[in-house]
């Protein structure tokens, strides 16, 4: 088994060993994985953080050995809360961006290192704790919607669900269906703010937000923004038009 980790600000996972293939999701800086598969300048990895998969160009990553993979795995690392920041290659001096949500193995005071190379990052990190859940939803606000996005340049539904979630401590899986079934089943009249909502479309779960009141939604739809919920699902704050038919609501914070 080989192993790597992410060394660019967002890498893109693909369905198929291709630049034109679909984007299924992004693996951000500082997230490992394990490859299973190698095709060329391609190769097919399993992240850690979800168990999800795909493929991802070699030109990408870094090789880390088990030990390394072990550590990062056990270790409860950093992670970016700046929406947009840079780190310093301390040897080239060169600088790196890297987005909300990327992960700092080893950070100690302002540095941290990957195998041999050392970086410094001066911002902000995040605080893992369910009382800010709502701040960093509010820091994607405006995000452009992106299939397979998972950052303030462009994002997805489950994504920011994802995102913001484990900004706050919280591991959840990457696609709403997913999302819906984990978690405690909470009725209508019970909702809370933090609560996740999920949608129906053809009989499917297609759509995730998260409560910020009883009666507004934060959710990445054209992009993220504030809408009305009701027991009927969202209504559009400007059109009033219903968007998405409610399913039902899971709450993963007590």
């Amino acid at each position: 088994m080989e192993y790597g980790i992410s060394i660019l600000a967002l890498v893109p996972l693909r369905k198929e060993p291709k630049d034109q293939s679909e984007m299924i999701s992004q693996i951000l800086f500082g997230q490992h994985f394990k490859i299973l598969k190698i095709l060329n300048n391609w190769v097919f990895i399993k992240l850690s953080s979800d168990n999800y998969e795909g493929w991802i160009c070699s030109k990408q990553y870094f090789e880390i050995t088990y030990e390394d993979y072990d550590n990062i795995e056990i270790n409860d690392f950093a992670i970016v809360s700046d929406s947009f920041s840079n780190i310093i290659d301390k040897d080239t001096h060169e600088s790196i961006p890297i987005p909300i949500g990327a992960t700092l193995p080893y950070y100690n005071k302002g540095n941290f290192k990957i195998r041999s190379n050392k970086y410094t990052y001066k911002g902000s990190i995040a605080s893992k704790n369910k009382v800010d859940l709502i701040k960093y939803a509010y820091q994607f606000l405006n995000a452009p919607y992106l299939w397979g996005g998972k950052s303030i340049l462009g994002i997805d539904c489950s994504g920011f669900t994802q995102q913001v979630y484990g900004l706050s401590g919280y591991d959840i899986p990457r696609d709403a269906y997913q999302q819906a079934e984990i978690g405690e089943t909470i009725l209508y009249k019970h909702r809370l703010p933090t609560d996740l909502v999920f949608f129906i479309k053809n009989n499917r779960i297609h759509h995730v937000g998260i409560l910020i009141s009883k009666n507004q939604i934060i959710h990445a739809s054209g992009q993220v923004r504030i809408d009305e919920f009701t027991e009927k699902g969202i209504i559009h704050n400007k059109t009033k038009e219903l968007t998405h038919r409610f399913h039902s609501i899971k709450r993963i914070i007590e």
